[in-house]
């Protein structure tokens, strides 16, 4: 699911709020949480899951052309770990809809 149908399936099941207000909340949501795990913070909303940053270290890695040690520069990357209600529900049915 991208952010506009995210945004038009709410705006379905609450019709009493407008289109641009619920995009406005769930870019709002969506910022938030990017500029907590920017400034380094973890965010947890339960029942959904957990997100943080892992900081990849530097190291020497290797050119696949040409064989020769290249220097690669510290990486932050984003980390979900879904919590246990989520993982419950996804696990109910045993089945995969599609």
């Amino acid at each position: 699911m991208i952010k506009s149908e995210l945004v038009a399936r709410l705006t379905a099941r609450y019709p009493h709020l407008y289109h641009r207000d619920v995009e406005r909340i769930v870019s709002t949501v969506l910022d938030q949480i990017t500029k907590a795990l920017a400034d380094g913070h973890r965010v947890e909303l339960r029942g959904f899951g957990a997100f943080s940053v892992k900081v990849r270290p530097a190291r020497m890695g290797r050119n696949p052309r040409t064989g020769e040690p290249v220097e690669v520069d510290e990486k932050r990357a984003p980390f979900f770990r879904t919590g246990k209600e989520l993982r419950e529900r996804l696990n109910l049915s045993g089945t995969v809809n599609g």
